[in-house]
């Protein structure tokens, strides 16, 4: 398994990153970093896209299914029946953005593993396509100024200042409800967490690398390019129709 991934993700990718630094002006290799983060995103934006708009339909039927789910309270199977009447009439399938989800991740994870490389300043020719030049030099700072493989206080800052902004215009925390729920309770948990905790934690794992900093920053502008698309697309959309 770690093979398969190995020869069609992280391989692709690190070439990938070593044609960017070469046919980029001086060899930085901080902003092939840049550049081949937001190529892959662009690959696998229609994913993105799907999970997302999936994600804010869910969102949108929350007072239905929550309605459904009290009127068929002790009859599991009529619940069933009527939620996935629910998502047919709204056409959503509550299972596409975990499939987009689960083939995303494996993507993301080895982009993090390339940038994440101790060798990221030497090239490792036995896994170099014949068909992607050597590059002549490599730069170790990003615009001139960040040592890719140092740490940065101020990268690491914008890391989490860029997920705090996409936390809190992608993730609403629920009001505390008047009659409280074990999975209300955990949905808004996670929801704090999601906004508050994650941002630190990933400020923390930039100030690891700077190289680590700037896929971080390039995902979470992403991030926020594509909430803000999906909201303006459902603005434009017709109401669905509830029966």
């Amino acid at each position: 398994m770690i093979s398969f991934f190995h020869t069609v993700l992280y391989t692709p990718i690190y070439n990938l990153l070593i044609f960017l630094t070469d046919i980029l002006p001086g060899g930085d290799i901080g902003l092939a970093v840049v550049i081949a983060t937001i190529v892959v995103k662009v690959l696998i934006l229609p994913l993105s896209l799907a999970a997302a708009r999936t994600q804010h339909a869910m969102k949108g039927m929350e007072v239905e299914l929550k309605t459904l789910k009290e009127k068929f309270k002790n009859k599991q199977e009529e619940q069933a029946k009527a939620m996935m009447a629910l998502y047919k009439r709204h056409g959503v399938n509550p299972f596409a953005g975990i499939l987009t989800l689960f083939i995303q991740l494996p993507i993301i994870l080895t982009l993090f593993w390339v940038f994440n490389s101790k060798t990221l300043l030497t090239v490792d020719t036995s896994i170099l396509y014949s068909f992607i030049p050597f590059p002549e030099a490599i730069s170790p700072y990003f615009l001139g100024i960040f040592l890719v493989t140092g740490a940065s206080v101020t990268l690491a800052i914008i890391a989490a200042g860029t997920q705090l902004l996409h936390a809190w215009y992608s993730i609403p925390i629920p009001p505390k409800s008047d009659t409280p729920s074990m999975s209300a309770d955990m949905g808004r948990a996670m929801a704090v967490q999601m906004r508050y905790v994650l941002p630190i934690v990933m400020g923390i794992f930039a100030y690891t690398s700077v190289a680590l900093a700037l896929y971080f920053i390039t995902t979470n502008v992403a991030a926020i390019a594509q909430e803000f698309y999906i909201r303006r697309e459902k603005k434009t959309l017709p109401a669905v129709a509830v029966a």
